[in-house]
């Protein structure tokens, strides 16, 4: 018997479905070859029947009308394998022709259901084969071998049907394995661009809001004090002029990134620790006060990665210290050495005069404890009692 006799519409742990699905045109080849199945054995059988001696007629008619309504019952078994497994076991105690019903209804309780009902089914079974060869016995075969070759071929079909029922349930196992490696594939994926955005945007942050710090700084000293001598006026609009150049630049560089698809170090050339030097001098050119205090052993030795985030912390900074403390000092000390970590320290006091509203969100200190965070360091922030600000971070050499 073919291993499509599965239903695929039931659970092999025995749960029925809450809606059953139409047959298909294999399920119908199948039912139709486990009909012909069952009517081939009962016509076998209907040849013993005919050679039993002392077999009253009527009781032979009734065996064979009971093995053709047995034969027909084979197709309700995808909807009621338990019922119709219990209700042959009765009917093919009484005759002989419904046994090839019998086993296919076996059958497909053992691949359908759990296997105390298959236990049951099949015990009653084995248990009233001897009983049945005793009042009806085979003419051709003796009664020990027919006792015993219908327990071997009971068992058989319950083995044959286990074997089938482990392997429908071997597929669902991989099946279902795929569809969580499926899910799990797609939630990785959704994890990455998720990462990759919050890093763009942590870029573009740091990389624009210094450059548009300085267009909001200079453009309000203008708009304050308009009668600011020709010299300073001019010195604004070309720091104005300069920053949205660069602001300009950068946005650029940065959509050529994205539309490439490559990683950070694809793009522009990302900012080292020997740059930091230069962001200092551009924050002077702007009209700051900085002073850089730098006592690192060995500057061309600092990491990459580290150097990038030393430099993105100092650039953060200046612009906060730009927009929230103009005019006031700001010191930048940096130092370390590859045993004890980088030590990158931010502060400016007090603004010495009253300070024009600037927006600001504060994602750009959030941005910087992650960029911290991610390299193994740690970042630290917030007021001091002279009204003061301070950013202090450690960053792991190796």
């Amino acid at each position: 018997m073919p291993s499509a006799v599965l239903d695929p519409a039931q659970e092999p742990g025995g749960g029925r479905p809450d809606r059953r699905p139409r047959r298909t045109a294999r399920d119908w080849v199948v039912d139709f070859t486990c009909f012909l199945l069952a009517v081939g054995i009962g016509l076998l059988a209907l040849d013993t029947v005919n050679k039993e001696v002392g077999l009253p007629d009527a009781y032979a008619t009734l065996d064979q009308v009971l093995g053709a309504l047995a034969c027909a019952a084979v197709w309700l078994r995808r909807r009621w394998p338990t019922g119709l497994a219990v209700a042959m076991v009765p009917v093919c105690f009484v005759s002989a022709t419904a046994g090839g019903a019998g086993l296919v209804a076996l059958f497909t309780l053992t691949v359908h259901r759990p296997f105390r009902y298959v236990a049951g089914v099949a015990g009653v079974s084995v248990l009233l084969n001897p009983v049945f060869y005793w009042l009806r016995p085979d003419p051709d075969v003796s009664y020990p071998w027919a006792v015993f070759l219908s327990a071997v071929l009971t068992g058989a079909i319950v083995g044959w049907g286990m074997f089938v029922r482990s392997k429908r349930q071997l597929m669902l196992s991989f099946r279902d394995r795929a569809r969580r490696a499926e899910t799990e594939a797609a939630l990785r994926a959704e994890k990455a661009q998720r990462l990759a955005r919050e890093a763009i945007a942590r870029e573009m942050h740091d990389v624009l809001a210094h450059r548009l710090t300085l267009l909001s700084v200079h453009a309000g000293a203008l708009e304050f004090r308009p009668d600011a001598p020709r010299a300073e006026i001019v010195r604004a609009a070309g720091v104005i002029r300069e920053s949205a150049h660069e602001a300009l630049q950068d946005l650029r560089e940065i959509i050529g990134v994205l539309r490439a698809g490559d990683s950070d170090d694809a793009g522009r050339p990302q900012p080292t620790f020997a740059a930091l030097d230069g962001l200092v001098a551009e924050s002077r050119v702007a009209g700051m006060k900085v002073v850089l205090d730098s006592h690192v052993t060995d500057p061309a030795a600092v990491p990459a990665s580290v150097g990038r985030t030393a430099y993105r912390i100092a650039q953060e900074c200046l612009t906060n210290a730009r927009k929230h403390a103009p005019g006031a000092e700001v010191t930048v000390t940096v130092s370390g050495a590859p045993t004890d970590g980088l030590t990158v320290r931010v502060r400016n006091p007090a603004p010495p005069g009253e300070v024009p509203p600037v927006p600001g969100s504060g994602q750009g200190l959030i941005g910087l404890t992650e960029r911290a965070t991610l390299i193994g360091g740690r970042l630290e922030h917030g007021p001091e009692a002279d009204g003061g600000f301070e950013v202090r971070a450690w960053l792991p050499w190796a």
